[in-house]
C-alpha cells in the first residue's frame, strides 16, 4: 500500500485532484484503471476527460457503497484516527506539513495488517 500523491483542499474543486493525478502519473506512470468514488470532482468532465485522454480505464464505486473501495476508506480512517483527530492544526500550512509527514510514515514505516504486518 502506498499513497502515490495527495493534495489538501477545503473545497470539492476538481483542480486539486487533477494536480494530484498529474503528479502521480509523472512519478509512477499510467495505471490501467483509476478507481474512485462518485464525488463531483471525480465525475467532472475535466477529470474523466484527463483519464480518458491518458488511456486510463475509469472505475467508480456505487453511490454510498464504501465496500467497493474499502482500501481507500481504510486509509482515510487511519489518517483521521492516527493523525487529524489527535491534533489541532494552527494553519492550513501546518496541516499540510503534518499530514505529509503522516503519509511518509504510512508509506515507509506503518505496519499493515492486510500485508501480513509488513510496511
Amino acid at each position: 500500500r502506498k499513497v502515490l500523491s495527495w493534495k489538501l483542499s477545503n473545497t470539492l474543486d476538481t483542480h486539486f485532484c487533477l494536480e494530484a493525478l498529474d503528479e502521480a502519473l509523472q512519478r509512477y506512470g499510467k495505471p490501467q484503471i483509476f478507481n474512485s468514488d462518485q464525488g463531483c470532482q471525480f465525475t467532472s468532465d475535466v477529470f474523466t476527460g484527463k483519464l480518458k485522454e491518458s488511456g486510463i480505464k475509469i472505475s467508480m464505486d456505487g453511490k454510498g457503497r464504501w465496500v467497493d473501495n474499502v482500501m481507500i476508506e481504510r486509509l482515510w480512517r487511519s489518517l483521521k484516527y492516527e493523525e487529524v483527530y489527535l491534533k489541532a492544526y494552527d494553519s492550513i500550512r501546518e496541516a499540510e506539513r503534518e499530514i505529509g509527514n503522516y503519509f511518509v510514515f504510512y508509506n515507509e514505516e506503518r505496519i499493515h495488517q492486510s500485508l501480513e504486518k509488513q510496511t
